[in-house]
């Protein structure tokens, strides 16, 4: 197996040890030449261009991760009541928030053109990197035709007799070619489709509004009525045997509440979608802040506010909102479809349908582009195949975009209903791996604040700096930890069920075999606070 990999490095038995550390306050003695390649963003061989756009890089972290998980997602978590539903999103919300103020203050202190697995290898252990880099590969590259799948369904809302691998092999090949070209069209792509899924959830959000202040064609003024009849927290319910099962008491209204934590959580995922984009942006220094500090507004503005008019006009005990819960995905499965039927606003299943192709398209273009970074990054760091760190004169990784192009054709499973059942499978497995992925931030986060106390580096010199932190990141670590752990609560809802379980946890067996694999293989070894390099890549 270690043939597959480059062996380049410092230290022959160690070699995916990181660089000799310099002692804290001692002088870089790097060469100018090296310098600029590495702070001033030059292009050396087989490396990635910094071509990406301030304005394309700001747009992507308003509205680029936005993916159906608040269009449709919410439908499912608003029936455990609008209070939880808000909670849920809240807290989620605050920890994403400073899962990406950790990478802002990382990525300006030492910006590299490295995904974030690269911090983990650097400032935690190899290993860690190791697992970390491969994890958020397969998660970008099973959801990929996921992705792809969904846009042929929404398709079929108006073509109802093409089948969807057609519609998978025309938008594959878009996808592809976009993640081709340079860099900055590829930006330019995600700034237009992100800008238009922006627009479309300001329309949606202020349609609730409108219709809850008794702007509708009934003329309902709801306000914050459904907040008091039916309620602002229902109990727990699952369907179950073609009935519906119900956990009564303050214990169901606490596990409604989880519920809309856990979706909330993979709402929010992709998040750190900018975080891998700051490879190939320009002054990372300052443009790297600004993106971060667009994230809260994108919380707050778009997720927050969004829930929160929907639950003022959709009570949670609606039957539209329960038969929009067993659509497929579509304009008939968003909940505000629901609230818009319910005011007497006809035909916007089809807007929303429309709207949702963006949508879907987007996310399948992130995929890529996201999918093939990490995996570059992973060859940069030893981790991957050689071949993969290649790039051509636009400084695109092209083996890498092509390994990530192949798992399109997993979306032909969608064409049977067995394989469909066992594709599923696979969705649900890795969707965990985000979340792992946010620990892995935290904790390099962490690690690297430690290590600059100990070298008696002072924070005040960092180019940005967060008031949540490093105390946030604490906070945020543990309810991560409490999701990832929790996360599978339904397998046992109301009878244990081994295929929920399975696909609810083994993400984190993967996760762990992996660390352990690689720390076997490469004899790796936690890097040590006093060892650690906080000095390559930073400019003096």
């Amino acid at each position: 197996m270690a043939s597959f990999f480059r062996k380049r490095g410092v230290d022959e038995k160690h070699p995916d040890s990181p660089p000799p550390p310099t002692a804290p306050g001692a002088q870089d003695v790097r060469s100018s030449e090296e310098a600029g390649m590495m702070d001033e963003g030059v292009e050396g061989p087989d490396d990635l261009h910094r071509g990406m756009r301030p304005r394309q890089l700001n747009m992507m972290a308003i509205a680029g991760a936005i993916g159906t998980g608040l269009i449709i997602g919410t439908g499912t978590t608003l029936k455990f009541g609008p209070g939880s539903l808000l909670i849920g999103y809240v807290l989620m919300g605050f920890v994403v928030y400073v899962v990406m103020v950790a990478l802002g203050e990382m990525g300006a202190w030492l910006p590299h053109k490295k995904s974030f697995s690269g911090y983990a290898t650097r400032f935690v252990d190899p290993a860690m990197g190791f697992a970390t880099g491969w994890n958020y590969f397969f998660k970008y590259v099973i959801v990929l035709p996921n992705n792809l799948t969904a846009t042929g369904i929404i398709l079929q809302y108006w073509v109802k007799d093409l089948n969807v691998s057609v519609w998978i092999v025309v938008f594959g090949v878009v996808i592809i070619l976009l993640n081709l070209i340079h860099v900055r069209f590829f930006g330019e792509a995600e700034f237009w489709m992100s800008l238009a899924k922006a627009l479309v959830i300001i329309m949606l959000i202020l349609m609730c509004f409108i219709i809850s202040l008794g702007g509708s064609p009934s003329g309902f003024r709801s306000g914050f009525w459904y907040w008091t009849d039916p309620g602002a927290f229902a109990e727990y319910n699952v369907r179950w045997k073609d009935d519906y099962f119900f956990v009564t008491g303050s214990t169901g209204r606490f596990l409604g509440v989880w519920a809309c934590i856990v979706q909330a959580t993979f709402a929010y995922l992709g998040t750190e979608l900018v975080g891998v984009a700051f490879g190939e942006t320009p002054d990372p220094r300052r443009n790297v802040p600004r993106a971060v500090n667009q994230t809260l507004l994108r919380i707050v503005f778009f997720y927050v506010a969004g829930v929160l008019v929907l639950g003022m006009a959709v009570p949670y005990n609606s039957p539209e909102l329960l038969r929009a819960t067993r659509e497929k995905v579509g304009g008939l499965a968003s909940p505000f479809t629901v609230a818009a039927q319910r005011a007497g606003v006809s035909k916007l299943a089809d807007a929303v349908n429309g709207m949702l192709l963006v949508f879907t398209i987007s996310a399948a273009n992130s995929d890529v582009y996201l999918a093939s970074r990490t995996v570059w990054a992973l060859a940069k760091d030893r981790q991957a195949p050689e071949i993969m760190e290649r790039t051509n004169k636009r400084g695109v990784p092209i083996p890498a975009v092509a390994l990530s192009s192949i798992f399109i054709a997993l979306g032909f499973m969608n064409a049977t209903k067995d394989a469909a059942t066992v594709f599923g499978y696979f969705v649900s497995l890795v969707t965990v791996f985000g979340a792992l992925n946010w620990v892995a931030v935290l904790v390099s986060y962490i690690a690297m604040i430690r290590a600059m106390k100990v070298q008696g580096i002072p924070r005040s010199i960092m180019p940005y700096r967060n008031p949540l932190l490093p105390w946030g990141s604490y906070i945020a670590l543990g309810v991560t930890f409490l999701v990832i752990i929790f996360s599978g609560y339904s397998a046992f809802i109301p009878e244990f069920q081994i295929d929920k379980f399975m696909t609810s946890y083994i993400g984190i067996l993967v996760y762990v075999v992996n660390i352990l694999v690689w720390k076997w293989l490469k004899k790796t070894k936690r890097v040590r606070p006093e060892e650690m390099d906080l000095l390559t890549g930073r400019r003096a």
